[in-house]
């Protein structure tokens, strides 16, 4: 048993009239010893239970990704991955955007998160992604299931690989098992408590790159977008955008209007928020239902194949915006026909196929 985290334990789950705050420091040293297995399953799962009652602070939340940026695995601007020597490929010109999305995936919504990550790639935008397998609470279809079902596998890649997979096709997965055993051996207690732990707020907003990177994060309850802004005040991040999104995914709603909340580094709130009605550019409509991976995985190379769904007019609402948001486009309109010309052309099937490739290559490498 640890002294140390009993004592934090024992500020978190006080109760409402003694109960207090962790400071960032208190957050991180918590936060290690979880996931050094300093503290004990009683302790750890106490811990998250009471500090999920409580609700974390921007300034816990802020600690806690202290830890996960000494702990977790870090990709870098220039090729050092993992001790390899460094490459030639020179520092990308656009930010690395890093897609936050819930770890226990989607049940009720197909997601277009992948198909935006292959536009943005073949538009030049290098992207980073990160979770693990199918995970409590929601049990959901996660990302790297669904690259799976496209012939693109992550999961057995080492970090030196994925740095390299970024540097030269401009897209990334880090994979929970393999790139960070000590958050994954955590995984168990959410199946255990039944409920999310911070750790699962703390995932949308982790960035596991060490250079420029632009952080999407989604959610669910608007009090996290004010949550979220306010960590970032503490960890210094001023390039974000925060989507109020489905299922608390990055995907932008077509049956409501999208609510967004993006840096302005320059304004004295250091945030704009942006409403986009789909309506307004002939986007409105239902989102299409997550009937089975298998339905999913076909409508998706559908849209690859350029051919018109309501998947594919998701696809290029999401692909516009973040074309737009990420710098290629000038406004929305630009966007919109960027993404569309980029389902149309065949350019985000050939950067699948890219992606795939690549990592065929690494793995033959590495059995020979």
């Amino acid at each position: 048993m640890s002294d140390a985290f009993r004592e934090l334990l024992k500020k978190v789950g006080s109760g409402v009239h003694t109960g207090k705050d962790l400071s960032r420091e208190e957050a991180a040293d918590a936060t290690r010893m979880m996931l050094l297995q300093e503290a004990t399953p009683a302790q750890i799962g106490a811990f998250m239970i009471a500090h999920r009652i409580k609700r974390p602070t921007s300034e816990e939340l802020a600690g806690m990704l202290d830890a996960y940026d000494q702990l977790g695995p870090k990709l870098q601007p220039w090729g050092m991955g993992n001790g390899q020597e460094s490459s030639t490929t020179p520092s990308f010109s656009q930010p690395v955007t890093v897609f936050g999305t819930p770890y226990d995936g989607r049940s009720r919504t197909a997601p277009v998160t992948p198909l935006t990550a292959l536009i943005l790639a073949a538009a030049g935008v290098p992207v980073l992604m990160h979770g693990g397998d199918c995970m409590p609470t929601k049990y959901g279809v996660p990302l790297v299931e669904i690259w799976q079902g496209l012939g693109v596998d992550f999961s057995k890649l080492r970090l030196f690989q994925v740095q390299q997979l970024l540097e030269t096709t401009g897209l990334g997965f880090i994979y929970l098992p393999q790139h960070f055993p000590q958050a994954h051996q955590l995984v168990p207690y959410r199946d255990q408590l039944g409920k999310r732990p911070p750790a699962a707020t703390l995932e949308l907003v982790w960035c596991p790159y060490a250079g420029n990177a632009h952080i999407i994060a989604g959610y669910v309850h608007p009090p996290t977008e004010d949550r979220f802004r306010h960590t970032f005040e503490f960890r210094g991040t001023t390039n974000f955008t925060l989507v109020k999104g489905l299922e608390g995914s990055c995907d932008l709603p077509r049956d409501r209007t999208a609510i967004i909340a993006v840096s302005q580094p320059d304004s004295s709130s250091n945030f704009e928020r942006i409403l986009l009605h789909p309506r307004d550019y002939g986007f409105a409509g239902s989102e299409v239902p997550l009937d089975s991976t298998s339905q999913l995985l076909a409508q998706m190379r559908d849209v690859l194949d350029g051919k018109s769904s309501d998947l594919m007019l998701a696809a290029i609402w999401n692909g516009g915006f973040y074309l737009w948001r990420c710098g290629i486009c000038p406004d929305l309109p630009t966007g919109l026909a960027k993404a569309q010309a980029l389902f149309l052309g065949g350019n985000a099937a050939q950067k699948l196929q890219e992606v795939s490739d690549a990592i065929a290559s690494m793995q033959l490498v590495t059995s020979a």
